[in-house]
């Protein structure tokens, strides 16, 4: 018998259905073998896996970074039709200028092959001297070229999502449908806090990210590669919880990977997880994640993990 797909979720108001896992590509496919990232995307479609996050990640002054061109040669490679997954582009809120967001689409679009991308997700918001209303028009103008299907934003307050909202309500066009936020045992009080419920309240979704903490809630609590900022300056006391994560790992008979991307498939407006992977078996035990928390259920996960919520009153819950 074949081994059953993932479930798959609607991404707010789009029409777009995500599956219950998603695969990111910041520092994976640059760190593997062509044919085990062939082999490893592959069995990850194979299981129902129908969303990938890929992005331009690098940054002027830095050493080239290239895992989007290898994710879009690596989707080739699979023999995949274009039909049949959706591709989440990265777009940089530093980069939009006279021309909008254009150019930089274009730009990944020449390093994946893509020629449209089905969701676009908007970095962080750090300048000040950008215009609400001139985003969501770029967008609104890119989604009517085709270009784009639905559009969400990355580790945005909850204030500033509403006002996006507002803007394309005013503007009558789509607004943004979902949060990429940082979500995981140790980092919980922005998507659990009553800013964002009232948003998830709306129908409006959530990716969880950075889920292991760049390896740290796995148990490596040395990682060896760049791993995401550290809001509330955390990072230590989540390093100090690993111990006990890996006690209660064994006692449920799973690994700290899966004990962590389980529980963020406790929140009810969390359509996909992003888990990042460079081997086969990293796929294999996100995947298992499910049964653990069909095993154990939601409820029951969400009181175990408690102790490890590390960012309680150390961040705001309405966001940056």
């Amino acid at each position: 018998m074949s081994p059953a797909l993932l479930p798959r979720r609607r991404i707010g108001g789009s029409g777009l259905e995500a599956s219950l896992l998603s695969l990111g590509s910041w520092h994976t496919f640059d760190r593997m073998d062509f044919a085990d990232a062939v082999a490893m995307v592959r069995h990850a479609l194979d299981r129902g896996v129908n969303l990938f996050d890929v992005g331009v990640y690098g940054m002027p002054g830095t050493p080239p970074v290239f895992t989007d061109v290898l994710w879009g040669a690596i989707m080739r490679a699979t023999g995949v039709p274009r039909s049949e997954y959706l591709a989440s582009v990265k777009l940089w809120i530093e980069g939009f200028g006279e021309r909008g967001f254009g150019p930089q689409l274009e730009n990944a679009f020449l390093r994946t092959g893509l020629d449209h991308a089905d969701l676009v997700i908007l970095g962080d918001l750090r300048r000040d001297d950008v215009r609400l209303e001139d985003l969501v028009a770029d967008l609104a103008a890119l989604t009517d070229a085709g270009l784009i299907r639905a559009w969400g934003v990355n580790n945005w307050s909850a204030a500033n999502i509403h006002a996006l909202r507002r803007v394309a309500a005013e503007q009558g066009v789509p607004g943004p449908q979902i949060a990429q936020l940082k979500y995981s045992m140790a980092r919980r009080s922005i998507p659990d806090g009553e800013p964002f419920a009232e948003l998830f309240a709306d129908g409006f979704s959530m990716q969880a990210s950075d889920v292991l903490e760049g390896g740290i809630l796995a148990g490596r609590t040395s990682p060896g590669r760049e791993i995401g900022r550290d809001p509330g300056g955390i990072r230590e006391a989540i390093v100090a919880t690993v111990p006990a994560v890996t006690r209660l790992a064994a006692e449920l008979g799973t690994t700290c990977a899966q004990l962590a991307v389980a529980f963020t498939l406790t929140h009810p407006a969390n359509v996909t997880t992003l888990v990042g992977a460079s081997r086969l078996e990293q796929v294999r035990q996100n995947i298992g994640a499910l049964d653990l928390l069909r095993r154990v259920g939601a409820e029951e996960l969400r009181a175990l993990v408690e102790p490890f919520w590390c960012d309680r009153d150390a961040v705001d819950p309405e966001g940056p």
